[in-house]
């Protein structure tokens, strides 16, 4: 199969029609600032029927550039509608700069025909619109794909047997794995998974279900998250949502219903030109890395963008950094333009210092110093003589340990000041002494623990935070594991962090927190042993840390 070349022929016999975007999607477009400066108008043709293989109709709008000239294609597939945001921020804007885009309803959602299955008939229905795309006249032949989130996943889906006429790809805080988003060490993401079912389940139906759906989960949010047994309980707010059902019901990541819907192997043989962009407190910025290396190991064209942003700030605060770095990428791709192509494969926001730096890759596995605890609270880098116990404390999943920020989809995401959940009894912390010189660091944050419990279950949650002359402690990233002790032989475990890029100023402190869990990000550990979906029994649990522990810290930049 070869790309289909421009037919000159054809070109008269489409008129394009007169309608302009939804005046929604003009106001709001009226509304953003820092963006360039469009070089056309924006046409649009709503609800043109895409069929899929197996006929299933595919509702589409097509925005195009009115103006005389042959422009390449835009593939943006969605499960969660074809209005705002995602009208004006993908339809409109890059129509604007001189491209064709389909913007089209994933099956079963925005009035394509057919069930929603997350996952299960992407790649298909994909490959369906290109064959589509194909016979349209103002189709060139050159196709790019973007889009944020889900978005990005139907893209890796089309990127497992790419059309020859896929030029780049932009995947913006995209997902590969769903069981990864939804799972670290079997322990469920609860309150991004209750977002999720919240988002696909009304935002497909239009602005005022989808708030209307999100004030009843606020509201409701305590009394499902503390549910026993769980199972369920989110119905009141939500309705029924089946494929959640089975999400919360396959914790293990080799459960038979995972198989086939993790992506990751799309980016092992891809030769499409792919630009990735993630945000230090995004829930997928973990995905997006590992898809930045694997693209790098398969001698894939690839650029990284990340900033200081959460999953929903990126295309919001975020947008004029996310869009400026889209459009260069598929001008360059699409057009032959690389006039807008940074130097460097990787540019990066470097919090603490509120700058972004250019580097020439990202440091999948760089040279780390470990910092110890101290039984008086302190931090150190001076390596202990033993593994005595150091410190304990009392998790009780009565009184969960709560989250505060970190990487989640409400607005209660990001950097925020540790201080009152400090001051629990059950959160641990260890602070090295005010810095005298700048402490960069740079890739993958962990932490190895030698842990025991009274129990034997019991999750530890361990965070990275800045501390500053103030004395507020502030998050930088942090991660989960789940602990498998028999009795109170002590342990070790290894928690990845997440990554960043940080700068701790002179004056500041470096603060590690351990606790026994980040509720309701996470779903309580009932300290039975049990599910939490079908047991109504919980049990407190004694975890204690030993001297032998470690903060494994990326070293980074030298300082300027």
């Amino acid at each position: 199969m070869s790309s289909r070349m421009p037919d000159t022929m054809a070109g008269p016999s489409w008129v394009p029609p007169t309608g302009k975007p939804p005046l929604s999607s003009r106001m709001l477009r009226a509304t953003w600032r820092r963006l360039p400066a469009k070089l056309h108008d924006a046409g649009w043709e709503p609800r043109l029927v895409v069929p899929a293989a197996d006929g299933t109709p595919l509702i589409t709008d097509h925005y195009f550039p009115r103006a005389e000239g042959d422009f390449p294609t835009l593939l943006v597939r969605s499960p969660y509608g074809r209005g705002l945001p995602w009208s004006p921020m993908y339809g409109m804007l890059f129509a604007e700069q001189g491209f064709h885009v389909v913007l089209q309803s994933c099956r079963g959602t925005g009035g394509s025909g057919g069930e929603f299955g997350p996952w299960r008939d992407e790649a298909a229905d994909g490959q369906a619109t290109v064959s589509w795309l194909r016979e349209q006249p103002w189709f060139n032949g050159t196709l790019g794909t973007v889009g944020p989130s889900y978005l990005g996943y139907v893209q890796w889906a089309l990127a497992a047997d790419p059309p020859p006429e896929l030029k780049a790809m932009v995947v913006q805080m995209g997902l590969h794995d769903p069981c990864a988003f939804f799972y670290t060490d079997g322990v469920l993401h609860l309150e991004n998974a209750l977002a999720v079912g919240a988002g696909m389940t009304y935002q497909h139906q239009g602005i005022a279900p989808l708030l209307k759906a999100s004030l009843r989960l606020h509201r409701r949010l305590r009394d499902i998250t503390t549910a026993q047994p769980l199972r369920g309980a989110h119905v009141a707010a939500l309705g029924e949502i089946p494929w959640l059902d089975d999400v919360l019901t396959h914790p293990d990541a080799n459960d038979p219903y995972w198989h086939g819907t993790s992506l990751a192997k799309s980016a092992d043989r891809l030769k499409v030109p792919t630009s990735l962009v993630g945000g230090w407190h995004d829930v997928l910025l973990d995905q997006n890395l590992e898809q930045y290396g694997r693209l790098r190991r398969a001698g894939c064209e690839t650029a990284l963008l990340v900033g200081p942003w959460t999953h929903t700030s990126a295309v919001q605060q975020g947008w004029p950094e996310v869009f400026a770095e889209s459009l260069a990428w598929l001008r360059a791709h699409l057009n032959g333009d690389p006039s807008g192509l940074r130097p460097t494969r990787v540019r990066v926001h470097v919090g603490g210092q509120d700058g972004w730096r250019d580097i020439d890759d990202w440091p999948s596995a760089p040279a780390v110093t470990p910092w110890f605890p101290l039984a008086q609270g302190q931090l150190t880098q001076q390596a202990p003589t033993d593994s005595a116990a150091l410190a304990s404390f009392r998790y009780d999943p009565a009184d969960p340990t709560p989250s505060v920020g970190g990487p989640l989809l409400s607005r209660t995401a990001g950097s925020r000041d540790n201080g009152t959940l400090e001051a629990r009894d059950d959160v641990l912390t260890f602070t090295g002494p005010p810095l005298t010189e700048p402490v960069d660091i740079l890739g993958p944050v962990s932490a190895r623990l030698t842990l025991s419990t009274d129990t034997g279950h019991a999750d530890v949650f361990t965070r990275l935070c800045d501390v500053d002359p103030q004395g507020r402690s502030v998050n930088i990233c942090d991660g989960l594991a789940r602990l498998r002790t028999g009795d109170q032989t002590p342990s070790q475990v290894t928690v990845p962090m997440s990554a960043t890029a940080h700068r701790f100023a002179v004056g500041h402190r470096i603060r590690w927190q351990i606790s026994g869990g980040a509720h309701p990000r996470y779903v309580r550990n009932l300290g039975t042993g049990q599910s939490p979906l079908d047991t109504t029994a919980s049990a407190p649990v004694r975890i204690t840390l030993h001297a032998d522990s470690a903060l494994l810290l990326p070293r980074g930049f030298e300082p300027t």
